[in-house]
């Protein structure tokens, strides 16, 4: 049988707003929405601020293609970007892997840019 899709997301992420919400609340909202892993990643740029709501809009952008948003038991951490040597992938834990699993989710895609301004993601599933 042939990958078809089975969920889109889209998300545009605000940099400014990010990068206040780490001056205002700092280590216990990174930890709250990003894995040690991302925020490692995101620490060592230049400017981490566009690299965090980039990711930011990966995890908005998952939870609109598993059609579930920050519900149903899918958790910020539960979404995470990783990077192995090429494009940023898609990791899924927890709840969020549960809900990709039970719409019969095989693999994903994932695409990151940013403006000086926004942070874009767009999130495709695929299953069988």
């Amino acid at each position: 049988m042939m990958p078809h899709i089975i969920g889109i997301g889209l998300d545009a992420t605000d940099i400014p707003r990010i990068s206040s919400a780490i001056e205002r609340y700092g280590d216990r909202f990174l930890h709250r929405v990003f894995t040690e892993d991302e925020i490692a990643y995101c620490l060592r740029r230049r400017n981490a601020a566009p690299h965090f709501a980039g990711r930011f809009a990966v995890k908005e952008a998952a939870m609109k293609a598993l059609g579930t948003g920050h519900s149903l038991g899918v958790m910020w951490r539960d979404v995470e970007v990783v990077r192995r040597g090429g494009p940023p992938q898609l990791q899924l834990h927890g709840g969020a892997a549960r809900r990709f699993a039970s719409i019969g989710g095989r693999t994903s895609f994932v695409t990151i840019t940013h403006s000086d301004a926004l942070a874009f993601a767009q999130v495709i599933l695929l299953g069988e």
